[in-house]
């Protein structure tokens, strides 16, 4: 009989509607049900992408020995993380402070009041290497529960004294300057790995963020180790099993150092943010792999995460089924040579020498993940094509991984923003329309009358829980990137709206931080305030630089007072934790060049020479920089007004804090302006 997760929308709640467990979604109702019976809540918290998260399920929850316990001595909360990022920043920050490490699932026992007082992350059905049982886990916190109920009370009463005096109070220093940029690229220098790219050792996550800042750096600076250090993790990246070789996209990070095992699942963020990093590799060195990249990238999103209403799904599954009803990880991609016979024939032996699949294998059971050579040129371009081809076609006939299809507005914005661009760049009409087509999604269903956000939506159904920073902040980016793109106005005037309320119910007025969560949000054991990037941007981050480009666009000094008090933070820990803080210091990049405001007018909508001196300012590389596209007449765009043709040609105005210099009807001399 399905439990009360049955009526959630989210998949992974979903997921566990049919466990023995009496699971409660997280409500005030189930806090409630935990003080009537004077019983402890277990909060498990994961997604429906996590690996770890399956194991534990099929292991413990599934068990109905295990479930009868849980239901007899607990309330059982499940928590999906990706719909509420909130609690799960809360208890996570608990988890690593009493623990020194985190991950999912996460597995919290609180008081009735929501207060935690033991920790662990996933735990297995039997002791092992050193671990409890999660059942001996329970057993342990029900006797403590009953017998030392004064002593439990006490923990927890020091964990939520100790989380309250965690607030961050950088918001009033001053943004970072030079010194502070260069000691940050300075820090990424020492952790960076010369012989595989990337930063530190295994595991290795896409380092996006990171990545964005170096090529900014370089682009103001002139840096080459900056650009190097880019360019080359993107190529260890590409050419590695991490990156999908027959259909594009990424998958979540390396087990290893040299980029060649995956964790498989696919996560619509790190694609977004992926995309955007190779597109603008490509603009900065021409680089024909970062092209190919940021195309197929692009394309995987939109062939395999789009959704029928128009937005993106949040996720690819890891595991799969291996052909003989088990689930596996890893199984719909990896290949063995004998695969690689039936599928291909004669052709087998190139394919395995081309993608580095081998007897022994570089997975599991002799499978291999496949990797791009060093030295492609060597191969028949032609041949290779085929096989590729062929292989994708063979790859598609087994099943597929589950996709988690609800739509995350945070992620959605990411989305936007990299479709928009690389479309753009590439002549790629096709994605600045999907681009669009999500962002009308987010402003029908995710936006109320009030612009405010709902951070889901699944089957064109808005999910109950609000939009937290970094919804506000991913979202406002994705529709500045558009309105750049596209040159329509309305996405300026909705990023407006959603700035609006980050000034006005994330900010703190007095030192000007952010918080993760609005100020009339529901009020958990504390507010949850994170400056520092993990998968994604972190919302304080990415609220910075939505800020500081709006005000770009629009002169308003509220918004770039606010990203000027909020990349203090930036000045504070970009010196010394610059891997965890890369879009603060891209951000900081982009107000050190100004950011430069561009405005591109033409004659009529459609003018040619109009369309290539806007394509050409969108290409340039200054950090930041913001473009307005439109007729001599448009009132679209407040840096459009009072921008008259020269000479009744299309011109482009290049200014900095709305000085400007002389205008130009020149591509190449917009290009140069353009560049560094």
């Amino acid at each position: 009989m399905p439990n009360r997760l049955a009526h959630e929308t989210s998949p992974y709640l979903l997921q566990h509607a049919d466990n023995p467990v009496h699971w409660w979604p997280w409500s005030g109702e189930a806090f409630e049900e935990a003080r009537r019976r004077n019983v402890p809540v277990l909060l498990s918290v994961g997604y429906s992408s996590c690996h770890w998260c399956h194991v534990m399920a099929h292991e413990s929850f599934e068990d109905r020995q295990t479930a009868d316990f849980l239901n007899e001595h607990f309330v059982s909360v499940k928590v999906d993380r990706e719909e509420r990022p909130d609690v799960d920043a809360v208890y996570m920050e608990a988890v690593q402070a009493a623990t020194g490490h985190g991950g999912w699932p996460m597995t919290v026992f609180l008081t009735p009041d929501a207060e935690p007082f033991y920790f662990g992350t996933y735990f297995p059905p039997a002791p092992r290497q050193g671990m409890p049982s999660f059942r001996q886990v329970l057993e342990g916190v029900h006797q403590a529960w009953t017998d030392r109920r004064e002593e439990v009370d006490d923990v927890a009463g020091k964990i939520v004294r100790d989380l309250a005096g965690r607030e961050i109070s950088y918001g009033d220093s001053q943004a970072p300057g030079e010194q502070e940029l260069a000691q940050a690229l300075l820090g990424l220098t020492r952790e960076y790995d010369p012989q595989r790219g990337g930063f530190g050792g295994a595991p290795k996550f896409p380092p996006s963020m990171v990545i964005e800042f170096l090529l900014r750096h370089h682009a103001r600076t002139g840096s080459e180790g900056a650009l190097q250090m880019a360019r080359d993790t993107c190529e260890r990246m590409a050419r590695g099993g991490i990156y999908d070789q027959l259909g594009g996209g990424f998958a979540r990070y390396s087990v290893d150092r040299d980029w060649v095992v995956p964790h498989f699942e696919k996560m619509l963020y790190d694609n977004a943010l992926l995309c955007r990093v190779y597109a603008h590799l490509w603009r900065s060195t021409g680089s024909e792999l970062a092209r190919r990249v940021a195309l197929e990238t692009a394309d995987f999103m939109v062939r395999e995460l789009s959704t029928p209403e128009g937005g993106f799904a949040s996720a690819l599954d890891a595991d799969s089924d291996d052909g003989t009803g088990k689930h596996v990880e890893g199984a719909y991609y990896v290949w063995t040579p004998q695969q690689l016979r039936e599928a291909l024939g004669d052709e087998a032996d190139l394919a395995a020498q081309y993608f580095g699949v081998t007897e022994e294998g570089t997975f599991e059971h002799g499978a291999s993940v496949l990797q791009l050579p060093q030295h492609e040129g060597v191969f028949d371009a032609e041949r290779i094509a085929r096989v590729r081809e062929r292989l994708l076609e063979k790859r598609q006939e087994r099943p597929a991984p589950g996709r988690d299809d609800k739509v995350v507005a945070a992620w959605n914005g990411l989305a936007i923003a990299a479709l928009a661009e690389t479309g753009a760049y590439f002549g790629r009409p096709d994605l600045v329309e999907a681009a669009v087509a999500a962002a009308d999604l987010l402003v029908r269903l995710h936006l109320d009358d009030r612009a405010r956000l709902t951070r889901t939506s699944k089957d064109g159904h808005a999910g109950a829980n609000a939009g937290v920073l970094e919804d506000y902040a991913d979202v406002a980016e994705g529709f500045l990137a558009l309105a750049s793109v596209t040159g329509e106005g309305v996405w300026l005037e909705f990023a407006g709206f959603l700035l609006d309320h980050v000034l006005a119910r994330f900010t703190d007025p007095e030192s000007g931080s952010l918080y993760d969560t609005a100020e009339d949000a529901e009020r958990l054991i504390r507010r949850p305030q994170d400056p520092t990037d993990s998968a994604t941007p972190s919302g304080w981050s990415a609220a910075a630089g939505a800020l500081l480009s709006y005000a770009a666009h629009t002169g308003a000094e509220p918004h770039r007072t606010a990203a000027e008090k909020a990349l203090g933070v930036v000045k504070a820990l970009g010196p010394r934790v610059p891997r965890f803080i890369g879009w603060g210091l891209a951000v900081a990049e982009a107000r050190l060049d100004g950011p430069r405001e561009v405005a591109v007018v033409g004659p009529e909508p459609d003018d040619a020479a109009a369309k290539t001196l806007h394509r050409t300012a969108l290409l340039g590389t200054a950090p930041g920089a913001v473009v307005a596209y439109g007729t001599v007449d448009s009132d679209e765009f407040p840096l459009l007004a009072d921008r008259p043709l020269v000479g009744g040609e299309p011109a482009a105005y290049v200014c900095r804090d709305f000085t400007c210099d002389a205008p130009t009807t020149d591509p190449e001399r917009l290009r140069a302006v353009m560049t560094g």
